[in-house]
């Protein structure tokens, strides 16, 4: 009799416990990616982040989904899958408006620093291999010409 008492209290329970688990599942893999988004937007530097990790879990999330569709299975996995992918594509497309935003960047540093007159001061220029390789068989050529000409 107590059981039957305390249904009205535990089924309510079990499914808002289920629905926990269920959004626990869905927005648990998206959670540490919250962070390192916050992270390169503000310090608009990507580089410690590793576009490999999104194209992996972009193949692996989307072959999930794939799978589906010959075989169900819970529709919790399925909702992470797409939320994992629309999270993936928003880490890439970030990372690559920072990374081409720091290239114009550092040309445009570049192109300005040519319009100061430091452009007067180059290197000495790069020789290269093959004219080195090439000056020394002259070098032996010419060495062995004197030794094998009589005088």
């Amino acid at each position: 009799m107590e059981a039957e008492g305390l249904d009205w209290l535990l089924v309510p329970l079990h499914q808002l416990v289920s629905w926990g688990a269920a959004g626990a599942m869905v927005f648990g893999g998206v959670v540490p990616y919250i962070p390192q988004y916050r992270d390169i937007r503000r310090t608009q530097n990507a580089e410690g982040f590793s576009t490999y990790v999104c194209l992996v879990l972009l193949v692996a999330n989307i072959l999930r989904i794939l799978f589906w569709f010959g075989r169900h299975f819970e529709s919790p996995l399925l909702w992470q899958s797409i939320v994992m992918i629309l999270t993936m594509l928003l880490m890439l497309k970030l990372c690559t408006e920072v990374r081409v935003t720091n290239e114009l960047n550092v040309k445009r540093r570049f192109f300005a620093a040519a319009d100061t007159q430091d452009e007067a001061i180059k290197p000495p220029p790069r020789r290269s291999y093959l004219v080195t390789l090439e000056s020394e068989m002259a070098t032996t050529v010419s060495l062995a010409e004197l030794v094998l000409l009589p005088s």
